[in-house]
């Protein structure tokens, strides 16, 4: 593509973390059971499957808005996993044909039966004119093809057997159309269905045989190196009503590229934000990126040697995730541990009369959730400057978790404090049924960037309440899900005893 080459590899890193999201998940051995049913993003399947699965969809539509001019060009990369089956032959000792096995073990090096899949692209380029009317139809086609690669055995004995690679023949196109829209600013509304026309010899009859003549992972990235693409998730006004028309089925179009980037398009099978990237932190992909990469390397670094021979075997992809874990520096794995992000040059919302997000003071005396007072510092520090980076717990002084209080019902709560656990509506957790109306210890009294306030309990006479404590682990409550009770000790600002709700409107 012609679009700018720093643009392009940016949006490049995304569109490959699409492309293998859920490729093989951890432990990464293909005995898993969640292993057993992959490639389920972005799969289009051939036609005739559809009369054994319905669900299964065969093509996917992509609609976005774009402003440029009738002579532009626009370029389209089609990008997908191309299933590619792995069998094992093993040589007969007796000099006979080879013979298909499930596994094979040779010198300590384990071979396997699987899945496959390589990476295929597709680049196509057209004039914004040639897309008016009927558009025009661009067909691709992978495949068919095999390969044989040998596995050497002990020295003068030749092969001891053979992997073969096969990749069925794919079929499709990309039906491109535009029409102008959104006058009187003539914005372009650009229309891609990508369909797998694929007719394979026999009709599939299960998921597992379909899926060769399946696009697997299917996304598209789209330039117009003289154009400019508009946002789907924030259009603007005067294009809000032509986003909302856009009809994407199977695929949602997103800006791609760094944030200056709005000539790259990203139509991803997984729903992303506008100009989404990897986290700087990540040492690779780990084929999973529902999950914390940090909690994801520490499971994976504690397999068992037995695992990570298995995991070897199963992919070539989990072999090379295997040797880059296995050797990862401490600094990478301290990199993952945690990052604080400075979104902009907004101040902190703290306490009561620091800025906001939007810089704007709040009032004091201001009220959290269910008319809770927001918690107030005993030392009373000075609220954090407009100049705090939004929420960095070190930077903000205003804020004290463990001598902060609120007032609930005329009663001081704050750490020590006794209180009964009252789940409210908002919690959807069944376990809280057992929680209501037990009593818990106030561990700290915290207030999030939006000015909400969390009070951080532990249940009274939990024996591993300690061992929580050490942990920093504790159950998270709204004031309005919790009251106080008689504690025997003057905890009010005016040496009066706290009272339970109960108690006070008796």
């Amino acid at each position: 593509m012609t679009v700018d080459a720093a643009h392009l590899e940016h949006a490049r890193k995304v569109a490959d973390a699409v492309l293998y999201e859920g490729y093989l998940l951890y432990p990464y051995r293909q005995s898993s059971q969640k292993n057993q049913v992959r490639f389920q993003f972005g799969v289009l399947m051939p036609p005739a499957y559809q009369d054994v699965d319905p669900s299964e969809r065969s093509a996917s539509h992509t609609e976005c808005l774009a402003e440029c001019a009738d002579d532009a060009t626009i370029e389209i990369l089609l990008r997908f996993l191309h299933l590619r089956r792995r069998t094992v032959q093993a040589a007969s000792g007796d000099g006979g044909p080879p013979r298909e096995v499930d596994r094979l073990e040779v010198g300590g090096t384990e071979f396997t039966t699987w899945d496959e899949a390589t990476e295929t692209e597709h680049l196509f380029r057209v004039t914004v004119s040639s897309l008016f009317g009927a558009g025009v139809r661009l067909p691709f086609r992978s495949g068919p093809s095999e390969t044989r690669e040998e596995i050497s055995g002990e020295p003068g004995t030749g092969p001891a057997g053979w992997l073969i690679r096969r990749e069925e023949q794919v079929d499709g196109e990309v039906h491109a159309r535009a029409e102008r829209v959104a006058e009187p600013f003539g914005a372009l509304r650009l229309q891609l269905r990508v369909q797998n026309l694929t007719r394979p010899a026999a009709p599939p009859k299960r998921r597992e045989e379909a899926l060769s003549t399946a696009l697997i992972a299917a996304h598209t990235l789209t330039g117009i190196p003289d154009g400019t693409f508009i946002s789907m998730t924030e259009p603007p006004e005067w294009a809000s009503a032509d986003v909302a028309a856009c009809v994407n089925e199977g695929t949602w179009p997103v800006l791609a590229g760094p944030a200056d980037c709005r000539n790259l398009m990203l139509s991803s099978p997984v729903i992303l934000y506008d100009h989404p990237e990897v986290a700087a932190e990540s040492a690779g992909d780990l084929f999973d990126a529902t999950e914390i990469d940090e909690i994801l390397t520490l499971r994976t670094l504690a397999l068992t040697d037995a695992e990570k021979q298995e995991a070897r075997a199963s992919d070539p992809r989990a072999a090379s995730l295997m040797d880059r874990l296995d050797g990862l520096p401490p600094e990478m794995l301290d990199r993952m541990h945690g990052a604080i992000r400075y979104l902009g040059p907004a101040g902190t919302k703290g306490p009561t009369g620091t800025k906001g997000p939007t810089g704007a003071a709040g009032p004091p005396g201001a009220t959290g959730p269910a008319g809770a007072a927001t918690p107030q510092p005993d030392g009373g520090q000075a609220p954090a400057s407009p100049e705090t980076p939004w929420w960095d717990p070190g930077a903000d002084s205003s804020v004290s978790p463990e001598t902060d209080h609120i007032m609930l019902a005329g009663v001081r709560v704050a750490r020590g404090s006794s209180v009964i656990m009252r789940p409210g509506a908002r919690r959807a957790d069944a376990q809280d049924l057992f929680l209501a109306g037990r009593e818990a210890m106030v561990e700290a009294v915290f207030q999030d960037v939006d000015g909400n306030v969390h009070v951080a309990v532990s249940p009274a006479s939990d024996p591993v309440a300690d061992l929580q404590r050490s942990h920093g682990r504790f159950l998270y409550f709204a004031p309005d899900e919790i009251e106080p009770v008689r504690t025997g000790t003057p905890t009010g600002p005016d040496g009066k005893e706290s009272l339970s709700h109960e108690e006070e409107t008796k």
